[in-house]
C-alpha cells in the first residue's frame, strides 16, 4: 500500500489516531488506545479524588470525544477508504472511559492499590467486550463510517462497565 499522504485536515487525523499513535505501534486498539485512556483515567483518579467530580468529569470526557471523535473517525474513515481502519483509535478511547464511567457508581471507597485493580479489570474487561464483539456490538459495525466506528466501541464500554461494577465490590475493598 502506497504511502498515506499528509491528511488534509490534521485535526481529524490528530483526533482519530490519538496523535498518529494508532499509525505507529502494533495492535493499535489495545496499544493506542486502550492502554493510553486507562492510563490517563488512572492519572484523573489521582487528580480529582472527589468520586463525584470524577463522575462529573468522565461524563464529559465521554461526551467530548463521542462527539469529536465520531467526526474525527468518519474523515479519516473516508481519506484511507476503508470503514473502520485500524489506526483510528479514537473509538477504543471513549469506549474504554465509558467502561470507568458506567461502574464507578458501584466503586467502593479503594486506596491506590484499589483503584489500579479496577482500571485494570475494566481495561481487561473492555478489550475482551471490544475484541470478541458479542451481540450486538458485531452488528452495530455495520453502521457506515464515524458513527459505526463509535458505536460498536460504545456499547462494547457499556456492556464492560455493567460487568465492571457488578465485580468491582468483589475485587476492590474498602482498604483496597
Amino acid at each position: 500500500m502506497p504511502p498515506l499522504s499528509l491528511p488534509p485536515d490534521r485535526r481529524a487525523y490528530r483526533i482519530a489516531t490519538v496523535f498518529g499513535l494508532g499509525d505507529r505501534v502494533l495492535a493499535p486498539g489495545t496499544f493506542a488506545g486502550s492502554l493510553p485512556a486507562a492510563v490517563t483515567w488512572l492519572g484523573l483518579t489521582v487528580l480529582l479524588a472527589d468520586p463525584v467530580l470524577l463522575v462529573g468529569v468522565t461524563g464529559v470526557l465521554v461526551a467530548l470525544v463521542t462527539a469529536f471523535g465520531t467526526w474525527a473517525a468518519h474523515v479519516e474513515a473516508e481519506r484511507r477508504g476503508t470503514g473502520d481502519p485500524g489506526a483510528v483509535v479514537i473509538d477504543e478511547v471513549v469506549g474504554q472511559w465509558l467502561t470507568y464511567a458506567v461502574a464507578l457508581w458501584n466503586l467502593p471507597a479503594a486506596g491506590p492499590r484499589g483503584i489500579v485493580v479496577f482500571v485494570t479489570a475494566g481495561f481487561v474487561l473492555f478489550r475482551i467486550f471490544d475484541v470478541v464483539k458479542p451481540w450486538p456490538v458485531r452488528r452495530l459495525e455495520g453502521i457506515p463510517l464515524g458513527v459505526g466506528i463509535m458505536v460498536d466501541d460504545l456499547v462494547a464500554g457499556l456492556m464492560a462497565g455493567v460487568v465492571l461494577a457488578l465485580v468491582a465490590p468483589h475485587l476492590v475493598g474498602p482498604t483496597g
